[in-house]
């Protein structure tokens, strides 16, 4: 299943034992209960996790119950010695009062239903002692009950807030103030006049968020939909936080309630002809409504989710199968954090990333084809804050959470593109134990390296891990680092089609924000005024860096201070790399100093420091800079896990750093994955580990032959660095294959690097270069000075006057470049060394 539920409280195993041993001690046997068992059943959840629950006895009494959900103890609360039916309940935080709205039961046993002219009682209680009760409300209609629950220090509170509301279609909050009487006993103070305000009125859906206090309501204008938000404080104070224009059809006949509580399952189906809408929000700042219309077709059936944290609607057509396959329940909305779960038991599973909307191929989308449809109870579920869902018909509340090793193991399954990239986030989503999920999708990356088609699976997962490796830091890293390597997505997923739409954003009526609603108005600000290219992407650094490499080839360098700061960047990022792996590295990686890769990174992280630092107002610059290296740092640790899996998969060790060794199938694997790295992150121009180039390299000419070998090399897929080519100069012999690869190595690399390595290398072919080096380096700036006809032949070894001649303007050229101090030798090359190279050279020719 993709979702894993693990339970929280189970209303016959938390709360049936007690109260049969409760009912045995009292002399009554089980029997109270067992006649009644149906009667027991879940009224709410309020904000600190508490579960009121109710039962009836044999004779009809109606009890309240409560579950601690922090001690797991059960608490009697109250007893109605009248057979009443319950529609709601509530209880303050201190739990001294007690809400409660009943009606009574017909003469025939059926419940829920009100007698012609019956009458519905709201009821407050004083329960700490059980002392007097209040009558709230006695009407006609159906009434719910809702205490507040604020965040405050101060315990117990000396006002309580309670709000009532009506299926006349208005909200009311009632202020209590209670005063302690007789030790700790509290009782209402002036019960015979408190005070009361509407809070909303003339409303057609409303939803009770108690985890953050807010109410959800939605009123009609000239049948225009309008959602409206209050948010309720500590103090009786309460404020209308925006209003949102909604494009749905609501009946102004209709009503509905989300969240305010469970009466019996008859009600349920009376209020479930509606169509399906709830609000769901989380930490970052996100606000979504979630719409399905009453379901018109069995072929297929609609629902809508509108960001308005994006400043968009996407509306989605599920085709629903066979005529056969006909529908039984309704569509459910779950919220799971950065998750919306669109579930129609049987039918389909619909896991929506609402931090990241905008690509169908970052939500999971399965069908009737996949048992997963059926993972969740078919009864009324409610989805609460936390990740938490309450199941109406067992009585039991879930802790929902994305099921890791389903996810994975759907991974290994995937056969098409937009499935392995939807399942690939929400795996990366779930940051408990991230060594072992990156281990896990690293194996299964190096067993489909080639299976898709659409995108780099390599870049995907680096670019997708970093991300989340430092999202939790701050909510806004959505808008300023990449989420993903895929910009743009076209192909169709079966099944399902979707329109997306511009919608209008909320109009906020408060100009003073803190928390969420400060998060939500910089998301919605951001929909306004954004930059159209805010994400983080290396175009800077490419420019830099290609400069910086360009100005070390012509022995041009900027300041010393800016390019000793940049690999100080370097050097931080490295040292947080080595601190995430304690352990031994297989791989022969960060064993040399490998400049241009330390510039890369060192300039990654001044461009990235200051890209956040433009956006992220208000955030620490050390934080922003503890960001950066950890962003980078991950990257790289990314690229090391890949070729650390790979090593050790294929049993390579160390010594693979030499050339006088025939390749084998496991270090060709090896190369064949480095070489998909490069791709990957030469694209993104991602840095790389120190020494990777060397590694590559030295693999590279193992395993390829010399034609293709040199075919990497001109198309730059190999990179020749000085360590790689000392390397193969010193393990080579001289032998005839040899000198071919190292000559056709020496012509290719760079003047500075060249330089070096031909010294190291005793052989013509390596005299002859560094002599038209040494050359070309005497003539540059050569003028020509009048020279005497007559040539001194006693100090030339060989009677050749053209050479002579030469060899003679070479040695004027020294002598007098030592007299300015203009020239210092080279390893002893002078004119006599060019003048026995040159000799080989010919003799070579001419095959003497």
């Amino acid at each position: 299943m993709a979702l894993r539920l693990a339970a929280d409280f189970d209303l016959r195993k938390d709360v049936l034992p007690g109260l049969r041993a409760a009912a045995g001690a009292r002399g009554g046997g089980a029997g109270i209960l067992e006649n009644n068992y149906e009667s027991l059943r879940v009224l709410n959840v309020e904000r600190n996790g508490n579960i009121i629950y109710t039962y009836k006895d044999d004779k009809g009494n109606v009890f309240f119950g409560l579950f601690d959900c922090h001690t797991r103890q059960n608490e009697h609360l109250y007893t109605f010695e009248k057979d009443l039916q319950v529609v709601s309940c509530s209880v303050n935080r201190e739990r001294t009062l007690l809400a409660a709205s009943l009606v009574q039961s017909t003469k025939e046993g059926r419940r829920n239903e009100l007698q012609p002219g019956s009458k519905c009682l709201t009821l407050l209680v004083e329960i700490h002692p059980v002392n007097n009760v209040k009558v709230l409300k006695a009407v006609d209609s159906y009434i719910w009950v809702q205490f507040l629950h604020p965040h405050v220090e101060s315990n117990p509170l000396p006002e309580n807030h309670l709000l009532l509301i009506s299926e006349e279609k208005y909200i009311e909050q009632f202020h209590i103030q209670v005063i302690q009487e007789d030790g700790n006993g509290v009782v209402i103070k002036n019960s015979g006049h408190l005070p009361r305000e509407r809070v909303a009125e003339d409303f057609v859906w409303a939803q009770w968020d108690t985890s953050e206090q807010r109410l959800y309501y939605v009123e009609l204008k000239k049948s225009r939909s309008i959602l409206k938000c209050i948010q309720f404080y500590a103090d009786e104070n309460f404020n209308l936080m925006f209003e949102a224009p909604l494009d749905i059809a609501l009946s102004d006949s209709g009503f509905n309630l989300v969240n305010f509580g469970c009466t019996d399952l008859q009600d349920q189906e009376k209020f479930s002809e509606h169509p399906t809408l709830c609000v769901f929000t989380n930490h970052t700042g996100s606000l979504c409504v979630c719409y399905s219309p009453k379901l018109d077709s069995w072929e297929q059936i609609t629902y809508s989710v509108f960001y308005f944290h994006k400043g968009h609607s996407k509306t989605f057509t599920a085709a629903l199968g066979s005529a056969d396959s006909r529908v039984t329940k309704g569509i459910t909305f779950l919220n799971l954090d950065y998750f919306v779960a669109v579930y129609l038991p049987g039918h389909f599973f619909h896991l929506l990333n609402i931090q990241h909307p905008d690509l169908v191929c970052h939500s999971l989308f399965l069908t009737g084809n996949n048992e997963v449809v059926d993972m969740l109870p078919h009864g009324p579920l409610q989805s609460l804050s936390g990740s938490l869902i309450l199941d109406w018909c067992s009585g039991r509340l879930y802790r929902a959470d994305l099921n890791r090793s389903y996810l994975l193991e759907f991974l290994w399954d995937a056969r098409l593109d937009w499935e392995k990239m939807a399942v690939l986030h929400c795996v990366l989503s779930c940051r408990q134990d991230t060594r072992f999920l990156e281990a896990k999708i690293i194996q299964w990356i190096s067993e489909n390296i080639s299976a898709c088609h659409s995108f780099d699976l390599i870049q995907e997962f680096i670019i997708a891990s970093s991300y989340w490796s430092i999202y939790p830091e701050t909510g806004n890293m959505d808008k300023l680092l990449p989420y993903s390597s895929v910009l743009t997505w076209n192909t169709e997923i079966p099944g399902i089609t979707l329109v997306t739409e511009e919608i209008a954003l909320p109009l906020m009526r408060v100009h003073s924000f803190k928390g969420y609603w400060e998060k939500l108005h910089s998301n919605l600000e951001y929909v306004k005024y954004s930059e159209p290219h805010s994400h983080y992407s290396n175009s800077v650094v490419r420019r830099q860096w290609h400069s910086l490499i360009s100005e070390e080839k012509t022995g041009k360098r900027r300041s010393m201070a800016y390019v000793r700061n940049i690999l100080d960047n370097a050097i931080k990022v490295i040292s947080k790399l080595e601190a995430r792996h304690l352990e031994p590295r297989l791989t022969p990686l960060f064993q040399e100093e490998d400049n241009h890769q330390r510039l890369l990174v060192g300039l990654m992280v001044s461009e990235l420091k200051d890209h956040l630092l433009r956006h992220l107002r208000g955030v620490e610059k050390k934080r922003i800079e503890q960001m950066v290296l950890d962003y980078i740092s991950k990257q790289l640790d990314l690229i090391c896990q890949i070729l650390e899996a790979s090593w050790r998969k294929h049993n390579l060790h160390p010594w693979i750093f030499h050339f006088n060794r025939r390749a084998s199938a496991a270090e060709f694997a090896v190369f064949h994955i480095m070489t998909r790295i490069l791709e990957a992150t030469h694209s993104l121009f991602l840095p790389l580990p120190p020494g990777f180039h060397t590694l590559h390299t030295v693999l590279g000419v193992r395993c390829l032959p010399l034609h293709n070998l040199l075919h990497y090399i001109d198309n730059g897929v190999l990179l020749l660095t000085e360590t790689a080519v000392t390397r193969l100069m010193k393990d080579l012999d001289n032998t005839e294959k040899s000198e071919k690869l190292k000559f056709s190595i020496i012509v290719r690399l760079p003047p500075l690097i060249g330089q070096k390595i031909c010294r190291l290398w005793d052989h013509p072919m390596s005299s002859n270069i560094i002599s038209r080096n040494h050359v070309k380096r005497l003539l540059q700036d050569y003028k020509k000075q009048p020279r005497s006809s007559v040539i001194d032949k006693s100090s030339y070894s060989v009677e050749f006057l053209p050479l002579n001649y030469f060899t003679g303007i070479l040695t004027d050229i020294e002598s007098s470049s030592r007299a300015l101090n203009a020239f210092e030798g080279h390893d002893n090359v002078d004119a006599k060394f060019v003048e026995e190279a040159a000799l080989k050279h010919t003799t070579v020719l001419l095959g003497l």
